[in-house]
């Protein structure tokens, strides 16, 4: 696909993250330190071994990270003995995920593409896995066939998302930074793009039945869904979502499934 033959919202994105990619250079940096055992997930950071969100046993398995940013979830995948590939919208954050795999001695393939589109055959991963990225900034239905394309009969799909409640108690139309309150402010009924004033980035979200009408039409049977509370006195740099709001409600989610055959 040519970049004149991508939809609006990959190309939006691509330009929105090729100018906040320095702001997430830190948090690469620490994210790529985690050891196994001791990751974490997420805006409030949650341990790994509280979640369980990664399979027991990750060796061998061919990974694809749809949406890898700065490439540290790869890099965890890597260290647990999986041969991940990362892909990326945005060249400027593979910059920094190549710079860190230089430093960390970590060497994986990076593709900056769509992964709406992703350039390997049918069935070639064991496992995808998305954490904000291409689940949250990719239209899922057209990611989600993709990613269940990618998969092997028995392949797992795991993403972590907004929560449903965030995105429903978020201002309408206004700025992605502006707290969630706590009343309903957005319709749950037809919720899928969601954009703001502010900037011109689009990301996407659907309703739990939405979701589970679309993994189950893509042969992937959902496991499990983790909805995601912050430790007491838990600190987030996430100013969209007060701690007290994700101590009483779900800001973030994970969603697991299973490719059928």
């Amino acid at each position: 696909m040519t970049v004149d033959e991508l939809p609006d919202h990959v190309l939006r994105n691509r330009a929105a993250w090729d100018e906040w990619a320095s702001d997430y250079v830190a948090n690469g940096e620490v994210s790529w330190r985690f050891e196994p055992g001791h990751e974490k997930w997420g805006i409030w950071e949650i341990p790994e071994a509280e979640l369980h969100v990664l399979p027991d046993d990750l060796a061998g398995l061919d990974v694809i990270e749809l949406g890898c940013g700065t490439g540290y979830i790869s890099a965890w995948l890597a260290r647990r003995g999986a041969k991940p590939v990362g892909i990326d919208n945005s060249e400027a954050q593979l910059a920094t995920a190549r710079r860190l795999q230089k430093e960390h001695g970590i060497d994986f393939p990076l593709l900056h593409g769509n992964a709406e589109t992703v350039p390997y055959p049918d069935g070639t991963f064991d496992l995808a896995i998305s954490e904000y990225g291409a689940s949250i900034w990719a239209d899922p239905y057209r990611w989600i066939p993709e990613a269940s394309r990618l998969l092997k009969p028995g392949g797992r799909l795991i993403f972590l998302i907004n929560g449903l409640l965030l995105s429903l108690c978020s201002p309408n139309e206004v700025d992605p930074d502006v707290p969630a309150e706590n009343q309903l402010l957005r319709p749950l009924f037809g919720l899928h793009r969601l954009e703001w004033k502010s900037d011109q980035s689009v990301n996407f979200n659907l309703a739990h039945g939405d979701w589970i009408r679309l993994l189950h039409a893509n042969d992937l049977e959902i496991e499990d869904l983790l909805e995601l509370r912050p430790a007491e006195g838990a600190t987030s740099g996430a100013s969209y979502v007060p701690y007290e709001w994700a101590r009483n409600w779900p800001s973030e989610e994970v969603w697991k499934a299973r490719k059928r055959g």
